[in-house]
């Protein structure tokens, strides 16, 4: 327990109660039916507290998220959410955790390895991204899928960030923090008809300062790494 006390620092701890706190205020205010959707948003920013330090037990927590999160997507009818989570996000989220399991930095599995991205690693990037995304336009335009444009640009950017993720970038999180942004602004459409969701959307501007200071930890991270 001392050890997990001391394991987060000050800020961290601050963060992370601070999202929580604006997480259940928001479901108090907007939703208080939803419990899934509360379950959903504290597991998943506490799976990023746990990315920040680079520790693996994150990618546990996020592929528990993207399960909640998948049913959620689906009774909205957005299909790209549920697709995207459930057949990419989960499925990737075991994968990252099996190659941060097996890059642990000096030996202590509590801390990831830091790559630099290569030029190999952004050309793939980028053309398995534009693969993805190709695909996935036309399957989520046969579901008839909901704001398709803006959907469509969520699997862009949560594929981006997946793999970079897997392959251990430094600043794979800033892609997170793009798809929380359009993940912010399709919630909000969906708010317009029903104002439940406004908790989802404060889920996601919760998620999206978490993602900016997880950049910040890894860029701090690899440099520490490097130096050592």
């Amino acid at each position: 327990m001392k050890k997990l006390l001391r394991y987060f620092s000050p800020f961290e701890y601050a963060l992370w109660s601070g999202s929580v706190l604006l997480i259940v205020i928001s479901f108090l205010i907007f939703d208080r039916t939803g419990y899934l959707s509360l379950i959903s948003s504290l597991v998943g920013v506490t799976s990023l507290i746990f990315c920040a330090k680079g520790n693996p037990a994150g990618h546990v927590l996020m592929f528990a998220f993207s399960i909640f999160y998948s049913i959620i997507s689906y009774y909205q009818a957005y299909y790209s959410e549920m697709i995207t989570y459930l057949g990419m996000t989960a499925p990737m989220a075991l994968l990252a955790l099996f190659s941060w399991l097996r890059n642990p930095y000096k030996g202590n599995k509590a801390e990831v390895r830091i790559n630099r991205a290569t030029r190999s690693d952004i050309i793939w990037m980028l053309v398995l991204t534009a693969i993805v995304t190709a695909v996935f336009f036309f399957i989520l335009r046969a579901l008839d899928t909901a704001n398709l444009p803006i959907s469509t640009l969520s699997i862009t950017t949560s594929f981006a960030a997946v793999f970079l993720c897997f392959r251990r970038v430094s600043w794979y999180p800033l892609l997170y923090a793009a798809n929380d942004v359009v993940l912010i602004v399709l919630w909000i459409l969906a708010s317009l008809s029903d104002i439940s969701y406004l908790s989802v959307v404060i889920c996601f501007v919760v998620f999206l300062f978490n993602d900016l200071y997880c950049t910040v930890s890894w860029i701090r991270m690899h440099r520490r790494q490097n130096e050592e």
